[in-house]
């Protein structure tokens, strides 16, 4: 199991707050009377997904998608697979994505393209952090909270080994060994 020190404190819960509500804002009087789906990848995005859903005024959609990586592929490939599918028919709906995290966007991209084959009336990506200079592809990104350059992150969602995701703030760590 991996073990690892906190360097510092990146965004307080209170920075992240405000951060969300001002997404939160946006996202409302962008989709004002339209239908929206907000689908929030598992597992990463479940604290940010839960306070977004929240600090939005309009009526909305809700449901989740997990993937799972492919052994010695995924890294280098972004290629996945669905482990949990959608519930709701999110034909002709709008459809907004929500991440915690994209770096590369390969799996970002792999699950717009899949998503996209549903017909959709529109699909974008809402992501709490990006990392621009790790990414290898362009996704949609619409909505987006923080830029972060390429550091080893725990917290809102976060997580090394499953260990972490339960901090109310994101720190940056550093690897004691893997």
């Amino acid at each position: 199991m991996a073990e690892y020190k906190q360097r510092r404190i990146l965004y307080s819960t209170e920075a992240l707050q405000a951060k969300v509500a001002e997404i939160g804002r946006r996202i409302s009087r962008d989709y004002a009377g339209k239908e929206l789906v907000l689908v929030g990848v598992l597992k990463g995005s479940l604290y940010f997904f839960a306070d977004l859903t929240r600090a939005i005024d309009i009526p909305i959609g809700v449901d989740f998608i997990a993937i799972g990586s492919i052994p010695n592929t995924t890294h280098q490939t972004g290629i996945v697979r669905i482990t949990k599918d959608l519930d709701l028919d999110i034909t002709g709906k709008h459809v907004l994505v929500i991440e915690d995290i994209i770096r590369t966007g390969l799996t970002t991209a792999y699950l717009v393209q899949n998503l996209d084959a549903r017909k959709p009336a529109s699909i974008s990506v809402c992501s709490l952090l990006v990392s621009p200079d790790q990414q290898l592809i362009n996704v949609p990104i619409s909505y987006f909270g923080y830029e972060i350059t390429n550091t080893w992150l725990i917290g809102y969602g976060m997580d090394i080994c499953e260990k972490g995701r339960n901090l109310p703030y994101i720190a940056e760590i550093e690897k004691i060994n893997s």
